[in-house]
């Protein structure tokens, strides 16, 4: 229930969505979710930190291994939830 927690917190998919892209810096990362305030990438950034989901090097934010893994394990959810929204838009 935990990880479901932190991972229902609005705007932590999409970091972690966008870290399994390419690592970034703050303001790549801020960018990226261009609707995101830097308040809440702040905190995003350090519950996932603190998850040990990202670390921050010296070249910006990356995914940790298990950062990886959750990724992969997600991979399935967005594979039907691509189906479903082809389903959805053919209504």
């Amino acid at each position: 229930m935990a990880a479901l927690d932190l991972l229902g917190r609005r705007w932590a998919l999409r970091v972690v969505w966008e870290l399994s892209q390419s690592p970034a810096g703050f303001r790549e990362l801020q960018r990226r979710c261009a609707q995101m305030s830097s308040s809440v990438l702040s905190t995003r950034l350090a519950e996932l930190i603190d998850a040990r989901l990202i670390a921050l090097r010296p070249d910006g934010y990356h995914l940790t291994p298990l950062g990886t893994g959750l990724v992969t394990a997600l991979r399935p959810l967005d594979a039907w939830s691509r189906r479903w929204g082809d389903e959805n838009e053919e209504s």
